[in-house]
């Protein structure tokens, strides 16, 4: 007894099963951003040059919607960690779905490889992440004090991975410092090193998992019975039989293309919570004041698609902006493009404490709406502040400190927006749709990617200025206009703070 006492808080004084899933994420996180930091760049670099030869547009829509589906895919994901395979099971098919989704960019196959690994990688970080996150709160009991500060550590765990992998796969790509490939950048040789790092991460999960995880995590909390099966079967062969019929409808209109699947796959990602809204306020089970509590949640969900499509634009739109007009060197410190997507899991890092502080202290703090209001008006000011130098300097490379700013500004946006997002999701959520209204919160991001994925075709050299200032104001009218708002939204929320 003693000895499991002991175990119990060998990790930081947390269960010891807590480091199994810290590391296991963090290696996946090391291996999504890591690929995620030079992912554009491999897309729109000439073929001459390493790359496929996309257009910069083109290239900046695939990685949005590539985020978007990423999100959508949580909701699968956590559906079968529940109903069929278990959680622990569910996160290592996903580590070696993400896995295969690596080794597929790391080999010199072209188009056909890159969206082979986007399909391997939706589907496992679909299931990783979800189920990961899932297991994290099975470590402790019910009234165990440690909860908070386990699942701070389990965020930090992700935030680590995703601060190294931006320096170290650009590293790898250009031949780790030795100039292995010449001047030439060598992406599937960073692609190996994001398989490699997800390859750790299973396998210390693989072994470790087997002393250290919860025993009811091998199993799904509510599996299927043999109706519920035959119904699934049913519902998954209409399902694929409506998207045939989609795409063949879309093969006749000669629209069956890259462009027409994204523009597919955004109709969908914005049709997906306007459907679980409805049904939310039309359904039986839903009292009259949980329906006010969803109405009060629906300018906080468009609140947090707007700032999720600008926040999430660091690998898009930031990163070519880092590529084509940032000087690359602080005097003699030089780097790459790549490696300024280490500023959002950084300011992570550094924000959380202070905010954390200021949320305990601050006594009449505003409430959920007003601080989504903040983070809308910060979120714009990222890309106001980012107009400035395209205009005062549109035909030369300016410093790399803007770019830092614009990270600094939308980070301080985040604090405000992502933990009061959760939080305020799961005090509004019916009693029956509690799951449904938590993958409503993953979905907003969904939106928010899907919608980038359309409005980035306006960027370009040319348009910088009237493309960061227009979704800038956008961001900071809504802000302003959700400010207005709050008292309403508020007495909407009949009581919840």
């Amino acid at each position: 007894m003693d000895n499991k006492k002991d175990l119990d808080k060998s990790f930081f004084g947390q269960p010891r099963g807590l480091a199994t899933l810290f590391y296991t994420v963090m290696w996946e996180r090391f291996s999504y951003y890591g690929m995620r930091a030079i992912l554009i760049f491999y897309m729109y670099y000439a073929l001459e040059k390493g790359g496929l030869g996309m257009s910069q547009t083109l290239a900046a829509s695939i990685m949005s919607i590539y985020g978007s589906l990423v999100y959508i895919s949580t909701i699968a994901g956590g559906w079968l960690a529940d109903r069929v395979w278990g959680p622990r099971r569910t996160t290592f098919i996903g580590g070696v779905l993400i896995m295969l989704g690596h080794i597929c960019l790391s080999m010199p196959f072209g188009a056909a490889a890159l969206y082979l690994s986007i399909a391997f990688i939706v589907m496992g970080s679909g299931l990783l992440n979800p189920a990961s996150s899932a297991m994290v709160g099975d470590l402790y009991e019910e009234n165990d004090n440690r909860r908070d500060a386990g699942f701070s550590l389990f965020v930090f765990g992700i935030n680590l991975g995703a601060v190294i992998a931006p320096i170290a796969v650009p590293w790898a790509a250009s031949g780790f410092g030795l100039h292995l490939f010449g001047d030439e950048t060598n992406f599937h040789a960073g692609f190996s090193l994001a398989a490699i790092g997800m390859f750790f991460g299973l396998l210390q999960y693989w072994f470790d998992g087997k002393k250290y995880l919860n025993e009811k995590d091998f199993k799904p909390n509510d599996p299927l019975n043999e109706n519920e099966k035959q119904k699934l079967i049913k519902q998954v062969l209409l399902g694929l039989l409506a998207l045939v019929l989609v795409l063949a409808i879309m093969f006749f209109m000669g629209s069956l293309n890259i462009d027409g699947i994204i523009n597919l796959i955004t109709v969908i990602a914005i049709a997906m919570p306007v459907i679980y809204f409805v049904m939310m306020l039309r359904s039986d089970k839903v009292t009259k004041v949980e329906k006010h509590r969803v109405l009060a949640y629906i300018p906080l969900f468009i609140a947090a698609a707007i700032f999720w499509g600008i926040e999430e634009s660091g690998s898009t739109v930031l990163a070519l902006f880092a590529a084509d007009r940032t000087i690359l060197h602080l005097g003699a410190w030089h780097f790459e493009a790549a490696n300024f997507q280490v500023l959002n899991p950084l300011f992570i890092m550094i924000l959380t404490p202070v905010f954390v502080a200021l949320w305990n202290n601050w006594k009449k703090q505003p409430s959920a709406p007003g601080k989504f209001s903040g983070a809308l008006i910060f979120a714009g000011l990222s890309y106001v502040w980012m107009a400035i130098p395209a205009f005062i300097s549109p035909d030369h490379r300016v410093s790399p400190l803007w770019l830092v700013g614009s990270w600094f500004l939308v980070e301080i946006g985040e604090m405000l927006n992502s933990p009061i997002g959760l939080s305020v999701t799961t005090k509004l959520a019916p009693k029956a749709f509690k799951s449904q209204m938590m993958s409503l919160w993953y979905m907003a991001d969904s939106v928010g990617q899907a919608v980038t994925a359309q409005t980035v075709k306006f960027y370009t050299p040319k348009t910088e200025v009237q493309y960061f200032l227009a979704v800038g104001i956008v961001s900071i009218v809504f802000g302003i206009i959700l400010m207005f708002l709050v008292k309403r939204i508020h007495s909407l929320m009949e009581g919840i703070d």
